[in-house]
């Protein structure tokens, strides 16, 4: 769902170079974009969670990730997506727009930052508030929950046990620590640093990679 709101928008660019969106369908993406990845953003620290209890708590996990839990997380992981995606949507398009030519693959907020009118600083502290928000604290949740769980992997006494657990750790923390870290690169920074050509390589990093 998160990749089927850009990558129409992306093969239309690359196919037929530049091409234009209505402002309605312009919103609709945003909002959907925000949706979909605030969603995962809260999703990727609820599979670390899960990793936690499984890992540092394996007699208590079927007591403590109970199908009631585990549904909660999820509804609110799409409730903060939601939440996140109104309020950055509807704040850019009730404000006047000064441009009208996006230099992005997709409607996001940093380009439409740039096409508002007059001082666009309360949007940009509300862009950085919000990402510490859906970003930076479940990343914080990831790298907590992981450092007992490597904690709980060295005393393993079985090296075979301790491989399989290494495994599956490492490749769910690679797959965080980009998809975090380009999004943390992107929306915790201010609109004076903002770069189309960077900008465009990092929104490629944490929606397509």
């Amino acid at each position: 769902c998160y990749l089927s709101v850009i990558i129409p928008s992306i093969l239309e660019n690359l196919m037929v170079g530049t091409v234009s969106i209505s402002k309605t369908r312009c919103a609709m993406q945003m909002f959907s974009f925000l949706f979909f990845g605030v969603a995962e953003c809260f999703l990727l620290a609820a599979m670390s969670l899960d990793g936690y209890f499984a890992v540092c708590c394996p007699l208590h996990y079927t007591m403590i990730m109970s199908s009631r839990v585990c549904r909660s997380l999820v509804v609110g992981a799409y409730i903060c997506g939601t939440a996140v995606g109104l309020v950055h949507t509807l704040i850019t398009f009730s404000s006047p727009l000064c441009g009208c030519a996006i230099d992005h693959f997709f409607c996001e907020i940093q380009p439409l930052l740039d096409l508002l009118c007059g001082n666009t600083l309360p949007s940009e502290i509300q862009v950085i508030v919000v990402a510490v928000f859906a970003i930076l604290s479940p990343f914080s949740l990831v790298i907590y929950s992981c450092i007992p769980i490597v904690s709980t992997i060295l005393h393993m006494a079985s090296a075979e046990s301790q491989e399989k657990a290494f495994s599956t750790c490492s490749s769910q923390l690679l797959v965080v620590t980009v998809f975090y870290g380009t999004a943390g690169s992107m929306y915790l920074r201010p609109k004076y640093s903002y770069c189309a050509s960077v900008d465009k390589f990092l929104s490629l990093s944490y929606s397509l990679v």
